[in-house]
């Protein structure tokens, strides 16, 4: 079977950032364990995240990079080690709760409610916020959604409904947002626009990014850093500036 990094055409490189200050980190986990039932499916995972970094998980399908987002965020259980938000541990909080101290998550398949309008989906986000109105910034961010946000989000296209999720999980104004395979099912146009816009939203709000993906080419465009996971291990992290993509390829290779 090919290796999956070659699903999509590359993608023109961005140039290097500055380097990330020396601060303490938006998402540390330290010696991470989650299990189905008596399964342990994620082993001793460490890593951390900056203020606006953005970390590429990386990994075949199975590896366990879906279980990590869903431990992250409280739909797995924890078996043993820590998930701190900016320095406060969530690792025993139920997922609304992780939500309010700052997690956002984009799930695979992005689970929209499709008979629910486009600004109604959005909506449902507001709760941690309190607020009443969706902010306008989120619209400006994604002006397909303001044409449509009287639509439901079952008659989007796969792209839509993807900006969709990601509008969704901003409106409750997180500190990490977390997105599981946000190209698939993509068509390659509409994921270019996507690592444009996931790297304003980071470079205008400061915000942290975690993004599990297949894709090198899209994971290269838009990660400062990435880490590989191997049946449900960490068995490569390297900076943007320093990554091995044969080696990579090599770990998405079946």
């Amino acid at each position: 079977m090919a290796s999956l990094q070659t699903a999509h055409p590359p993608l023109v490189q961005a140039p290097p950032r500055a380097a990330i200050p020396d601060l303490d980190p938006a998402l540390a986990v330290h010696d991470l364990h989650a299990a189905y039932g008596q399964s342990e499916v994620l082993h001793g995972l460490s890593f951390s995240v900056a203020p606006g970094e953005i970390v590429a998980v990386m990994g075949r399908n199975g590896m366990g990079k879906t279980t990590l987002m869903k431990t992250l965020m409280g739909l797995v259980p924890v078996k043993s080690g820590t998930i701190r938000v900016e320095g406060e541990e969530v690792a025993g909080l139920k997922s609304h709760a992780r939500v309010a101290k700052g997690l956002a998550y984009v799930p695979q398949g992005r689970m929209i409610f499709s008979t629910m309008t486009v600004q109604e989906n959005i909506e449902t986000g507001l709760t941690v916020t309190g607020a009443r109105k969706v902010p306008q910034d989120l619209y400006d961010m994604f002006p397909v959604l303001l044409e449509m946000k009287g639509r439901r989000g079952g008659n989007l296209s796969g792209g839509q409904q993807q900006q969709l999720a990601i509008a969704r999980a901003l409106a409750s104004r997180p500190k990490v947002l977390l997105l599981d395979e946000p190209t698939e099912g993509i068509q390659p146009s509409i994921i270019r626009e996507m690592g444009r816009t996931l790297k304003k939203i980071r470079d205008d709000r400061g915000l942290s990014i975690v993004v599990s993906e297949q894709v090198l080419s899209f994971a290269l465009d838009v990660a400062d850093r990435v880490i590989v996971l191997e049946n449900g291990a960490i068995v490569h992290e390297a900076p943007r500036a320093g990554i091995d993509e044969a080696q990579v390829a090599r770990f998405l290779s079946v």
